[in-house]
């Protein structure tokens, strides 16, 4: 982010005049969300979950409420899907709105287990929305809690699949939710995965492949209409319920009279000739987000064993964030 009303003037003058479309959409955007922040980092639009009742709480990152309405009746454990309105549109404004001081004693008494590459760069540098675009002026007031506040924080950024595919895989989220939760006395845990949120690694798991282009980069084939909506919301179905196999194990395998399955965000398939979760839009396949009530009960089916000190290496978040599609 860069805030300097000399740059932005730039930079949107050198859009009109190149007639560079996506240099002006940034520009509007930095306007937008430099107006935007300003106001709902102070009062954030929509429910933070820590004002809701949860022992255990789920988050599929970028799923939206049809979605998971028509995947339900394939799994036991949801009964029924509600929805809430989510107070970001993107990881990054929903973890920045989410875990803030107004929560701070019951955040230091949640494990925290996540997948986000934004996790390292909220908690622990300390940078906070908007994005990469210049922002003419803004008057954010961020109340964002520091990474050692939380009872556990893990960030996974490590995974036998590198080759392959930058996000990690829905399972081994699993084993470490797992035994983070048999290890510590929490009163409240969130495990955070990072599917069904592109690339779309089902079937590339599944088959120890790298994944397509199509896989990797949908929003690109839409707009270069090689492939069709309807193929890559199948590829989407397919990653949620990848997910969702993955969190039927974790609810067989801890202890929790309470657990709530939710997103941070949802996703837009060309609505307004958009793709992915900008962050600052509102819009209910964005904004508004699943909301499934169910419990879990530890049988030890599973003794996952994890190797917490690869997850404790040096990460290279710019990295991620590049390979994943945010930079």
């Amino acid at each position: 982010m860069h805030v300097d009303l000399r740059t932005w003037t730039r930079e949107i003058s050198q859009g009109i005049s190149s007639r560079d479309s996506r240099a002006i959409m940034n520009a509007v955007r930095g306007a937008h969300n430099g107006f935007f922040f300003s106001v709902t980092s102070r009062r954030p639009f929509g429910t933070n979950v820590f004002d809701r009742d949860w022992d255990l709480l789920v988050v599929l990152d970028a799923c939206r409420v049809d979605a998971m309405r028509e995947v339900a009746p394939e799994f036991d454990f949801i009964d029924s899907v509600d929805s809430i309105w989510s107070v970001g549109s993107a990881s990054h404004e929903w973890l920045c709105k989410t875990f803030t001081t107004d929560h701070l004693d019951t955040i230091r008494e949640t494990a925290f287990v996540s997948t986000n590459p934004h996790v390292p760069r909220t908690f622990r540098e300390g940078e906070f929305p908007p994005g990469t675009y210049s922002i003419p002026l803004m008057l954010a007031d961020w109340k964002v809690v520091h990474g050692d506040e939380f009872l556990t924080l893990r960030h996974i950024h490590r995974h036998d699949y590198e080759d392959c595919f930058a996000s990690i895989p829905a399972d081994l989220v699993t084993d470490h939710a797992i035994q983070v939760g048999r290890a510590h006395d929490f009163g409240r845990m969130v495990v955070h995965y990072f599917q069904p949120h592109r690339p779309y690694i089902s079937a590339a798991h599944a088959e120890d492949r790298p994944v397509t282009d199509l896989e990797d980069h949908p929003w690109d084939a839409l707009r270069a209409k090689t492939a069709t909506k309807q193929e890559v919301w199948e590829l989407y179905l397919e990653n949620l319920r990848y997910a969702l196999r993955s969190v039927e194990r974790l609810l067989d395998n801890v202890d929790a009279d309470t657990v709530a399955i939710t997103a941070d965000h949802g996703d837009l398939f060309g609505e307004f000739g958009l793709y992915g979760h900008p962050e600052g839009f509102v819009h209910p396949n964005l904004k508004k987000v699943p909301w499934v009530v169910t419990n879990a009960t530890d049988t030890h089916e599973n003794d996952p064993s994890v190797d917490v000190q690869r997850q404790e290496l040096e990460v290279d978040v710019e990295g991620r964030l590049r390979d994943l599609g945010y930079l």
